[in-house]
């Protein structure tokens, strides 16, 4: 089954840097990259590297960077038709990476803004959509009330934290944040940050991702914790997004939840080990050979 995902594609300027700078603080950086990136382009490749069938529809600008957001995507082979080529300037991303392996970063939307839910073709039943908070919210709560029209299932990681109207929210197959979006989104409902609170609250399946120690999911009449995978980190940039993309591709494939949070979690331990955004995300035979070793 497809996965369809809609979202942001950035051009990423990565510096690393011994410690991350403060307000009105200058580091010196090492030398920087020029790499493809944004949210909905990591999870894209992240898909298609674990052997999902992989479209992805967003905006672009006319520049050179354009050729870097779609980059990975290309060489993933995911389908860019439902791209749209506008005269914005194409998104991008400054990344400050420091010795640690934390990252500080400052987003441009770009293009990125002008992504619209009317691009995505038709869906399939069954389909698995997948979204993140690059792009107007309205677009994405349009997409999520399709997809649950069209008998597909829509996953968004709540990324960056924004509102999201609650309609379009408890439309959604799967819900997908990490500790400081839980929070967020805790206090606007007014519910416990716990998996378990958030779907109290919204009433569909919710995942928190929690780092090094894992991820933790609660459904109807269902709980889940999974532990991560200890690694030495180099670069957690795309992390999460390994997470999100691999947990789609295992959902498309039939994979019960469950196991789909075992594979994101060997995926996103992969990507602590490697720097970058897209050109982190494993492959299928990678990530299979933690499962196997773990």
């Amino acid at each position: 089954m497809r996965v369809t995902v809609f979202g942001s594609a950035n051009a990423d300027l990565v510096f690393p840097v011994e410690t991350l700078p403060g307000p009105g603080h200058t580091v010196l950086a090492g030398p920087w990259r020029a790499l493809p990136g944004g949210k909905g382009a990591n999870q894209a490749v992240a898909a298609a590297r674990d052997g999902a069938a992989v479209r992805f529809a967003g905006a672009v600008g006319r520049d050179t960077m354009a050729e870097t957001a779609l980059s990975a995507l290309r060489a993933a082979g995911a389908d860019l038709s439902a791209v749209a080529v506008t005269d914005a300037p194409t998104g991008a991303a400054c990344i400050c990476v420091d010795a640690a392996g934390r990252n500080g970063i400052a987003v441009s939307l770009g293009a990125n803004a002008l992504a619209r839910a009317a691009q995505v073709p038709p869906l399939a039943p069954g389909e698995v959509v997948l979204l993140q908070m690059e792009v107007p919210a309205a677009e994405n709560a349009a997409l999520i009330r399709r997809a649950r029209a069209e008998g597909a299932r829509a996953i968004l990681n709540l990324a960056p934290a924004v509102p999201v109207e609650p309609d379009a929210l408890r439309a959604l197959h799967l819900l997908v944040v990490n500790e400081h979006e839980a929070a967020w989104l805790a206090a606007h409902f007014g519910c416990a940050t716990s998996a378990a609170g958030l779907h109290a609250a919204l009433g569909v399946t919710v995942a928190v991702t929690l780092g090094e120690a894992g991820a933790e999911a609660a459904g109807e009449g269902a709980r889940w914790r999974i532990p991560a995978f200890p690694v030495r980190a180099v670069d957690t940039t795309g992390a999460g997004d390994a997470w999100c993309g691999v947990l789609a591709a295992a959902l498309s494939r039939g994979a019960p939840l469950e196991a789909a949070m075992r594979r994101a979690a060997a995926a996103a331990s992969i990507a602590c080990t490697r720097p970058g955004a897209a050109e982190a995300m494993p492959t299928a035979a990678e990530t299979e050979a933690l499962l196997r070793a773990g």
